[in-house]
């Protein structure tokens, strides 16, 4: 089996990939905390800015990790699966994921304006798919912001979510290194799969800053 030795490696391997594009006007957005050390290093061997997507999953009230759809600082939006879920339940965790959000900007973005995507080339990042769920919602609020084109560029994602992402209406390219048939988690297909914290996506931000 195929893996990568950190999601550094991850990200230069997928810059190889993505040199193959015209990415003058590109931005890369790294969803966080794992997508952003990938991120960063696609971002350096590019000389791209480097941003963060301000995006989190609601989780079926049954099962949390099952995305019923996402929410960002402006927008929202819902999946086929939460039809059968309560306004109450989609408004409270409305509230609650966009006040965190918020958090988070104020903490890695303190009194910086957040940039304006419109007419960009986004490249979406993270460090593996397992239900694409999450980035599919992401795609769709990100397709608001009137980007010229949406990228994603993912290390590894299974098969049918591969498939998945293809058949979306708001990805113009999509670069994913491995599909594996037989797929249980991401971390699988990573020698180092250690979680980010905040200061860490903070230090791979201010890097990117500083640096290109």
């Amino acid at each position: 089996m195929i893996r990568f030795k950190n999601r550094h490696e991850a990200g230069l391997l997928l810059a190889i990939k993505l040199k193959d594009y015209k990415l003058e006007n590109a931005v890369i957005m790294a969803i966080p905390r794992g997508g952003v050390p990938l991120g960063y290093a696609i971002a350096k061997a590019l000389k791209l800015p480097l941003e963060i997507v301000f995006s989190k999953k609601i989780g079926h009230p049954n099962h949390r990790e099952y995305a019923i759809g996402a929410v960002t600082l402006k927008n929202r939006v819902l999946s086929e699966a939460a039809e059968d879920i309560s306004d109450d339940y989609i408004e409270l965790e409305t509230e609650k994921i966009r006040a965190k959000l918020t958090e988070n900007y104020k903490n890695y973005y303190g009194t910086l304006k957040e940039l304006d995507l419109r007419g960009k080339i986004l490249i979406v990042v993270d460090d593996g798919l397992a239900t694409g769920n999450t980035m599919l919602s992401t795609i769709q609020m990100l397709h608001d912001e009137k980007p010229s084109k949406i990228m994603v560029a993912v290390p590894v994602a299974p098969t049918t979510v591969f498939s998945k992402l293809q058949n979306s209406p708001f990805i113009d390219e999509l670069v994913c290194l491995l599909t594996p048939s037989e797929f249980r988690a991401v971390g699988q297909f990573y020698e180092d799969f250690d979680q980010i914290n905040d200061e860490q996506v903070k230090y791979f931000l201010n890097k990117a800053r500083s640096e290109f």
